[in-house]
């Protein structure tokens, strides 16, 4: 959200009323006063500390009484412990320091999944599949994802060895890296879907996000782009002046995009179009589903609302609520709920969350009616508030940006969940590049759209990959299989694209057999109609 620093006055207000001074006006006035309440704590904390029968660690009681207090908020404000922040930071700024490698534990040995473009890594020579065997001299076998961040990231500057074993090559390599900033990108990539249609997917909302996605429509316009798809599911929000800035590229005139309404008035904020962007015009269908959250739920709902584009997928996460984030001495954090934002047409998408278990169990249990939804017929709850696009459409408020079409996410096989959760697609595309690299290499070279027409996972691949699965303990259900055999194949082979064209080769592939994408290549026409575009 938008975390921009302010400060708080404070305003002292001095009480006469005769006879009736002290704490007991207070307790007349307004109950359990805010100083009676800070100063009981205190004396709860004090008999604790000194009496209590076992040694007691004051500051981690503080932190579990304050997360205690979150609790009978919102669920949206939380408390960032120290230890957590610089991940935190690291995530919304864009950036981190260190060698710049995307990386897996594979049983037991640290592997290469990707360097980072721009990275130390990358300009070494360092490639996905490389396995790291000793950091500094010393051995890294059974090592942890966090030792692995500790002894790998660092400042800008310094120095780190590693000792890499190749596929296909006999000796060691031996690398010494200088560590710099990595960037952490939040357009996660951009490609043409054919020879019109481009494709963005966004992962969050992060200080440079618009810079990233301006960079990557410029890039499609280049490459004959007249349509768009901007992918905003699983997407769970971020900064909201980056929600603002990026609906702005395809908002005109001065139109209201998103605003913001506090208990107090500082926090009452409007945001509007302003800037003129090459893409008003284009075509344009945006994907959710129920993982996009907050500014995902910013950008869909001001194109819904002024009709400037298609909302494909499932119904949004239902997220309406504006954070802050307060610095705490000691380096921690408090996130604080601080407004509510609304739609153009008026719509706060937050839901309900009076019970918290329920207020995330309720995304699970949903069930939505596939198809057109232009008119928003098929949304149940009637008691949620009625709202009208720009040309008059019913839209809903209370519960998420309904999409104009729905399409369901296809719901993963008990198969396809254990083979993820064991890591095993990734594992074995290892294994499947180790022993057939060279000759992917030799017949495809750098041409992914080669690759992607001219290479398969056979039957009797597939079959290898299911017997390597049993090894490790994953029952296999003939229904399952049937259910899925296509989509174990492509997971498979957009591995293994990854493993050479990076992101780019991951989503080319794993978008052929995408439902939601499928569907939204068909309706072209209705976006093109609902938004006037030519």
């Amino acid at each position: 959200m938008n975390f921009r620093y302010f400060k708080v006055p404070v305003t002292v207000l001095v009480l006469a009323a005769g006879i009736l001074l002290g704490t007991q006006i207070q307790k007349v006035i307004s109950g359990d006063s805010f100083m009676d309440s800070m100063s009981k704590f205190n004396d709860v904390l004090a008999y604790t500390q000194r009496f209590y029968v076992e040694e007691v660690d004051t500051q981690k009681l503080v932190e579990s009484a304050i997360k205690g207090m979150l609790e009978e908020l919102d669920p949206h404000s939380v408390y960032i412990p120290v230890k957590q922040m610089q991940t935190v930071e690291e995530e919304f700024r864009g950036d981190f320091e260190g060698v710049g490698i995307e990386f897996s534990i594979v049983n037991d040995t640290l592997t290469v999944v990707s360097p980072i473009t721009g990275g130390p890594s990358e300009s070494l020579g360092i490639l996905a599949g490389d396995r790291i065997v000793k950091i500094d001299g010393k051995g890294c076998i059974g090592i942890s994802t966090d030792d692995v961040r500790k002894k790998l990231r660092g400042p800008k500057g310094s120095k780190v060895n590693v000792l890499i074993h190749r596929i296909g090559i006999k000796d060691l390599l031996d690398f010494e890296i200088t560590r710099d900033k990595i960037p952490l990108y939040s357009v996660d990539t951009h490609l043409m879907l054919d020879e019109k249609t481009g494709y963005v997917s966004i992962s969050r909302f992060a200080e440079k996000t618009t810079d990233e996605l301006e960079d990557a429509l410029t890039d499609l316009k280049k490459q004959g782009m007249k349509q768009l798809v901007i992918d905003l599911r699983n997407n769970p929000g971020g900064y909201l002046n980056q929600a603002f800035q990026i609906a702005d590229l395809f908002i005109d005139g001065n139109k209201k995009i998103v605003y913001t309404k506090g208990r107090r008035k500082e926090f009452d904020e409007v945001y509007t179009a302003s800037k003129s962007s090459p893409y008003e015009k284009i075509p344009l269908i945006i994907m959710i589903n129920r993982g996009s959250a907050s500014a995902s739920e910013i950008v869909s709902g001001a194109v819904q609302d002024w009709d400037r584009g298609l909302i494909v997928g499932e119904t949004s996460f239902g997220k309406g609520l504006v954070q802050r984030q307060f610095q705490l001495p000691d380096g921690s954090a408090l996130r604080l709920t601080i407004s509510q934002y609304f739609t153009p047409s008026g719509r706060l998408i937050q839901r309900k969350y009076t019970d918290k278990k329920k207020y995330y169990e309720e995304l699970a249990e949903r069930d939505e009616n596939e198809g057109d939804n232009i008119q928003h017929s098929t949304e149940k709850d009637t008691a949620r508030p009625q709202y009208k696009t720009s040309k008059g459409r019913i839209v809903l408020g209370g519960g998420g940006i309904t999409p104009d079409y729905i399409v369901k996410s296809e719901k993963l096989t008990d198969l396809s969940i254990a083979l993820l959760r064991k890591n095993l697609f990734y594992i074995y595309a290892l294994q499947y590049i180790d022993a057939h690299g060279k000759n992917i290499q030799e017949k495809y070279g750098n041409n992914l759209l080669a690759f992607k027409s001219g290479f398969q996972i056979s039957n009797d691949d597939l079959q290898k990959f299911l017997d390597f699965a049993k090894t490790k303990d994953v029952k296999i259900e003939q229904k399952d299989l049937d259910q899925e055999r296509e989509y174990l194949k492509a997971r498979l082979k957009a591995y293994i694209a990854k493993n050479y064209w990076k992101s780019e080769g991951w989503y080319s592939v794993l978008l052929d057999v995408d439902k939601q994408m499928q569907k939204s290549m068909q309706l072209w026409g209705k976006a093109k109609e609902l938004s006037d575009s030519k």
